[in-house]
């Protein structure tokens, strides 16, 4: 590995010929991933690839014309002093943002680069296309904003928005909200039959916690395996089954953790307050994110609580 003051002029012109095809082909693998739901973005990807494909088309030529057709193979990992950055695909992986913090990244890299290395070149043709490049680079704030004022309108970012507002919903408040249902009104039968069959809080809170985890684990299981996520578009299985895990769990954790008191009537009605709060939570989750009418999601929620509830109780005094 190199050091860059020990590279020649030759030697630097390979190395900006790589750098720049290397962006070009980061910023074409950011608008391919970007196509279906972030179009506008991914049309700014694809005009910062052109630009990028631009530069290496000039300083190819520059250098054809000085040292000829042979390029050797130089790349920003064969020299000291360049910043190790995560592979695309982790960056990929956290979404657009992330990626138009590289394409910053980038820029402000290159604009060092080609300020350093038009102090090394010799040659009167090369130091003007460099200083040409530096200028190019440091000519807008970031490259990824001058390319979004044109094509990230206000239509185009509210449209991006919506689509990331669903994929949210997809991936996180669906399957975290049925499992909040489902550990909130499911785990109300067994923990109530407990407590009224047994009159013992510290059973009823055995019964609760095993409830709880099992149904968590249950739910977040169904849920990471029921698809992938790459014909549905609702996201990883892995973030889908954790959301959807966790949520059961603490759907009823909530009101088990109330019978760790050992006065069973105190511990009875804060259970039941507990889950009136839960009711009301979920109430609140399905007329924000879903779009549902609040008083038809307050009488769908209540009536399935209640059923279950009073099934409980009846079970719980047989």
């Amino acid at each position: 590995m190199k050091s860059f003051s020990d590279l020649n002029e030759q030697e630097i012109l390979a190395l900006a010929i790589s750098s720049e095809d290397d962006d070009a082909r980061a910023y074409g693998m950011f608008a391919n991933e970007l196509v279906q739901t972030y179009p506008a973005s991914s049309k700014v990807f694809l005009e910062m690839a052109a630009e990028e494909f631009e530069h290496r088309d000039r300083l190819t030529k520059a250098y054809r014309a000085k040292f000829g057709d042979f390029i050797p193979l130089i790349r920003r990992a064969d020299v000291h002093g360049f910043v190790r950055h995560k592979s695309l695909f982790s960056v990929m992986k956290y979404g657009i943002d992330a990626m138009r913090k590289r394409a910053e990244v980038i820029e402000a890299e290159n604009y060092r680069f080609y300020m350093r290395a038009t102090q090394r070149a010799t040659d009167p043709a090369i130091k003007t296309l460099l200083e040409d490049l530096a200028a190019a680079e440091k000519g807008h704030e970031s490259l990824a904003d001058k390319l979004g004022i044109a094509n990230l309108t206000p239509e185009a970012r509210a449209v991006e928005g919506e689509a990331a507002k669903r994929l949210f919903l997809l991936q996180v408040v669906q399957p975290g909200l049925v499992g909040l249902m489902d550990g909130s009104v499911s785990t109300l039968a067994p923990i109530f039959a407990a407590a009224f069959a047994t009159g013992s809080t510290w059973q009823t809170f055995l019964v609760g916690i095993a409830s709880s985890i099992g149904a968590g684990i249950s739910m977040g299981l169904a849920e990471g395996l029921s698809d992938d996520g790459k014909l549905t578009g609702r996201g990883h299985p892995l973030i889908r089954g954790l959301a959807c895990g966790v949520m059961t769990a603490v759907g009823g954790l909530g009101h088990t953790i109330p019978f760790l008191i050992p006065q069973f009537h105190t511990a009875l009605i804060l259970a039941v307050t507990i889950v009136i709060i839960e009711l009301a939570v979920i109430t609140w989750i399905r007329n924000k994110y879903m779009d549902t009418p609040i008083f038809k999601a307050a009488l769908q929620i209540a009536v399935g609580g209640l059923l279950v509830f009073i099934t409980g109780i009846l079970i719980g005094n047989a």
